[in-house]
C-alpha cells in the first residue's frame, strides 16, 4: 500500500503566509488595528485544578493500588491580530502521598494494579492558529477530537491528555458541511512525558481526513479516512475507512429518540509486519424522557485466531468504550463484542449513570465477561465550575483477563 509522507511545517506555513498576504492587502494597518502587544495583552487565562482518588483492586494482586494525583492547568489564549492567534497550556501532575502504593507505568512498580497516571509537568498544548472566513488552520501541538472518539480522541479521562504535534486545516465553505485534514507526526500519550513500560510517544506520520454533513431531521453523517503510520509501533500502523450516523429525533415534549450507526474496515498500512482485515460497526438506540434516559447497544471490533490482527483502535478515547475498568484498550486476538444496556436520570443536580456490559470474542467461541459500571457527578456553584463525581468499575472474568473492581473519587475547580 502506498506510504504517504509530507513535511507539514511547510505545509501550514505556505497556507498561513499567503492567507496572511491576503489579509495585509485587504485590511492596511489603521490606528483601529491592534498591535502585537495589545494582541498579547487582551487575551484570557484559564486556570483549572482537578484532583483524584482512584482504587484498584485487581486479581491476582495480593495489594491494591491507591493513586492520590491532582492535575493543575494554565493555559492563556491571546488575543487575534489579522486573523491569527496562539495559545499555550502548560499541566502538572502532582503525586499526593505514596508514589509507590500504584503502577503509574514509569515508576518501576510491578506489584500493584497499573493506574496510568504518572506524576509529570509538560506543554499540554501550544499552537499558532490562522482563522479567515469559514477557514481555519493550526500549527503546533494541540486536542485534536472527532465525532464520538472511538478512533481519534483526547484521551480526557486520565490526568495526562493525549494531544499531537500536528497541523490541521479545516473548512466550513460548503453548506451544511465540515471538512478536517490534519496530519500528525507526533502522539503525546497519556503515559508520557517520561519513557516507562509503554511508548510515551508514538512517532510517525498519520493522515486524518473526516467529513461531516448535517442532514437535518435525519441527524448528521460523517466519513472518515485515518492513515496511521507509526514508526515505533509497527503493529499498529493501519488504514481505516468508514461512515460514522448519529440523530435525534424529538418525539413530542421532553421524549426524544435518538442513535449511532457505525461502520468502519481495517486493514495493515506502512511497514505493519502482519497483512490483516477486520471489520468495525457499532449500533446504539436509546430515548429520553425528561430526566430519564435509556439505551441499548452492540459494538463488534473484528478478530483473527491469529495474534496482532484484530481491529485496533490506538487514537481513540479508549476509557468511553468497552467499560470503565479498562480491560480491552487493546482489542484481544478474537476481537470484542459488547452488548450493552444503561440507564440515566437526573435527581436534582445530580446526574447518575448505570450501565450492564457483556463480552463475548467475534472471531472464537469464547466469553470473556461481563461488567457493571455507575456513576454520580455534580456540578455546582455560579457558574457550574466546580464538580464532584464518585464512579465505579466491576468486572466478572470469565475467560479473558481477571476480576477487577475500581472506584474513583473526583473533584475538580475552573476558574
Amino acid at each position: 500500500m502506498m506510504h504517504i509522507k509530507t513535511a507539514p511545517s511547510l505545509a501550514l506555513a505556505t497556507v498561513l503566509a499567503l492567507a496572511a498576504s491576503m489579509t495585509e492587502a485587504a485590511e492596511p494597518a489603521t490606528a483601529a488595528t491592534p498591535d502585537f502587544y495589545s494582541v498579547l495583552t487582551t487575551g484570557k487565562a484559564h486556570l483549572e485544578f482537578r484532583y483524584r482518588l482512584e482504587s484498584v483492586d485487581q486479581d491476582p494482586f495480593s495489594r491494591d493500588a491507591t493513586a492520590s494525583t491532582l492535575r493543575s492547568r494554565l493555559n492563556y489564549q491571546t488575543g487575534e491580530l489579522r486573523g491569527f492567534s496562539a495559545l499555550v497550556e502548560a499541566d502538572n501532575v502532582t503525586v499526593i502521598g505514596d508514589d509507590d502504593a500504584y503502577n503509574s507505568t514509569v515508576n518501576g512498580v510491578t506489584t500493584r494494579p497499573v493506574i496510568a497516571d504518572p506524576g509529570y509537568t509538560e506543554v499540554n498544548q501550544a499552537y499558532l492558529q490562522y482563522k479567515s472566513g469559514s477557514f481555519a488552520g493550526l500549527l503546533g501541538r494541540q486536542r485534536i477530537t472527532l465525532d464520538n472518539q472511538r478512533f481519534i480522541g483526547n484521551v480526557g479521562w486520565r490526568q495526562n491528555e493525549q494531544t499531537y504535534d500536528a497541523v490541521t486545516l479545516k473548512s466550513a465553505a460548503l453548506p451544511k458541511t465540515q471538512l478536517q485534514y490534519s496530519f500528525i507526526e507526533n502522539v503525546n500519550r497519556i503515559t508520557g512525558p517520561g519513557e516507562g513500560a509503554q511508548p510515551a510517544n508514538y512517532h510517525g506520520a498519520v493522515h486524518v481526513l473526516n467529513g461531516r454533513v448535517d442532514l437535518g431531521q435525519f441527524g448528521a453523517l460523517a466519513g472518515f479516512a485515518y492513515l496511521l503510520d507509526f514508526e515505533n509501533a509497527a503493529t499498529l500502523s493501519s488504514s481505516t475507512v468508514g461512515l460514522h450516523w448519529t440523530g435525534i429525533y424529538k418525539v413530542s415534549g421532553d421524549t426524544k429518540l435518538n442513535w449511532i450507526a457505525s461502520y468502519a474496515t481495517q486493514g495493515d498500512y506502512a511497514d505493519n509486519p502482519n497483512r490483516f482485515s477486520a471489520n468495525y460497526f457499532l449500533f446504539e438506540g436509546g430515548a429520553t424522557f425528561g430526566r430519564f434516559g435509556l439505551r441499548a447497544g452492540y459494538e463488534v471490533l473484528g478478530g483473527d485466531s491469529r495474534p496482532n490482527r484484530a481491529f485496533q483502535t490506538p487514537l481513540a478515547t479508549l476509557h468511553a468504550f468497552n467499560g470503565w475498568a479498562d480491560k480491552f484498550l487493546t482489542t484481544p486476538a478474537g476481537g470484542i463484542e459488547d452488548l450493552y444496556l444503561g440507564g440515566s436520570a437526573s435527581v436534582g443536580p445530580v446526574a447518575l449513570q448505570l450501565v450492564w456490559h457483556d463480552y463475548q470474542a467475534e472471531a472464537v467461541d469464547l466469553d470473556y465477561g461481563s461488567e457493571w459500571n455507575a456513576s454520580a457527578a455534580m456540578k455546582f456553584g455560579a457558574k457550574k465550575s466546580y464538580e464532584a463525581m464518585l464512579k465505579f468499575a466491576d468486572y466478572r472474568a470469565d475467560r479473558f483477563a481477571t476480576d477487577t473492581t475500581k472506584v474513583w473519587v473526583q473533584v475538580s475547580a475552573a476558574f
